[in-house]
């Protein structure tokens, strides 16, 4: 049975979503809402004003739709969590407009969700540079590595955010994943794998406040930026371009006045302009020492743990090939690591090699979770050999 609580939430939920402020001021005024639904709907329609578009709208059928439609969510292992819950996000209550509740998909309760003593954003742009997919993974290798171990917020889009969801569930930190839409449908439908991954990981979670049934589009997706802002204590952008949701998060959180972190770039790099901005306006500071960034973030003093030596690596982990092979692998690791985000025929000029046998070493090292290569065929060197 679920609760009436519950069921009146996720009324309210659904009638004023656009609205959450409206929604709160109900919750409020009455303290719960199943307050708001045993009122007379006169009452709650004089509240609302004459000429409000709600009128009428919170009555016993909105109760018995949701009731309905929850049945069906615990069905496909979704629940949603009162604004009233008390392990509704305590961060999340603090800003001027949380939704009446969030539904997620979880293998673990709300209070081990959402108890936790840090949460951290960390998004950016879709268009990912192989810079920024490293960064972000260290990044998330040094947070991981904090006496207080963070949760990892961001959006499951592609890019600089499936890198940060990826990463933390690598390093074994609980991540959130934010969608854009319903949660009954994981977009970009690329990534549902490892957002069922995210929802079967302890500790971790699919969150949103948009009912099943909503798609993404461009606005939902800027509404989204709010609740991912103002889950996490700390946002940090990796790379971003002049403008983005990346951006418009950290306006949030700065809004919310929480911390905002930026990781600084090339000053001709289109990806790396609003990062750049964002420091020289000083609403972000620039992350510059990895090992520091977790004590400015309240997350305790350390050292970081030295990465696995590369050449070492590479030698012992072909140590039976032939001996020219080897050589071979080995150089073109150790050119990887060198010129970071270089192409398969970029590493052939380097290497003076062809490109069938650079293509052919490339994809061994990559087997092995040497290197990276995406699909415009740029390599980067795994983050866990640095």
């Amino acid at each position: 049975m679920i609760e009436r609580e519950t069921v009146c939430a996720c009324a309210l939920n659904r009638i004023f979503g656009y609205e959450p402020r409206a929604a709160l001021a109900l919750l409020n005024r009455y303290g719960s809402a199943a307050a708001v639904f045993e009122r007379p709907a006169g009452e709650i329609d004089g509240l609302l004003g004459p000429y409000s578009k709600y009128t009428g709208m919170v009555n016993a059928a909105a109760l018995e739709k949701e009731e309905r439609e929850l049945g069906w969510l615990e069905g496909l292992g979704c629940r949603f969590l009162p604004y009233t819950h008390p392990d509704f996000p305590q961060l999340l209550k603090e800003c001027e407009d949380p939704p009446a509740g969030l539904y997620y998909k979880s293998a673990s309760s709300p209070a081990e969700i959402f108890g936790a003593g840090a949460y951290v954003a960390i998004v950016g742009t879709r268009d990912a540079s192989p810079y920024g997919r490293e960064w972000c993974e260290r990044t998330v290798k040094a947070l991981a590595q904090a006496p207080l171990r963070p949760v990892i917020v961001s959006g499951l889009a592609f890019g600089i955010d499936i890198t940060a969801h990826r990463a933390a569930l690598e390093n074994g930190l609980p991540t959130i994943a934010v969608l854009p839409g319903g949660i009954d449908e994981v977009y970009p439908r690329a990534h549902q794998a490892i957002a069922a991954n995210i929802a079967l990981t302890p500790g971790c979670a699919l969150v949103t406040d948009y009912p099943p049934g909503t798609g993404p589009v461009a606005f939902t997706f800027l509404r989204r930026n709010r609740i991912i802002a103002a889950l996490s204590r700390a946002t940090i952008l990796i790379e971003s371009k002049a403008h983005g949701g990346g951006l418009i998060t950290c306006g949030l959180a700065s809004g919310y006045g929480r911390e905002v972190y930026a990781l600084p770039g090339r000053i001709d790099d289109f990806r790396s302009a609003g990062c750049n901005a964002l420091i020289a306006e000083k609403t972000a500071e620039a992350i510059v020492n990895l090992a520091g960034l977790g004590a400015q973030l309240g997350l305790g003093r350390y050292y970081l743990r030295k990465g696995s030596d590369l050449a070492e690596s590479v030698r012992r982990r072909y140590a039976a090939l032939p001996a020219e092979e080897s050589s071979a692998l080995l150089r073109l690791a150790m050119a990887v690591r060198k010129n970071r985000g270089a192409s398969l025929d970029e590493l052939c000029g380097l290497l003076k090699m062809p490109y069938s046998e650079v293509a052919g070493l490339a994809g061994v090292l990559e087997g092995d979770g040497i290197i990276c290569t995406d699909l415009m065929q740029r390599c980067t060197i795994n983050a866990k050999f640095d």
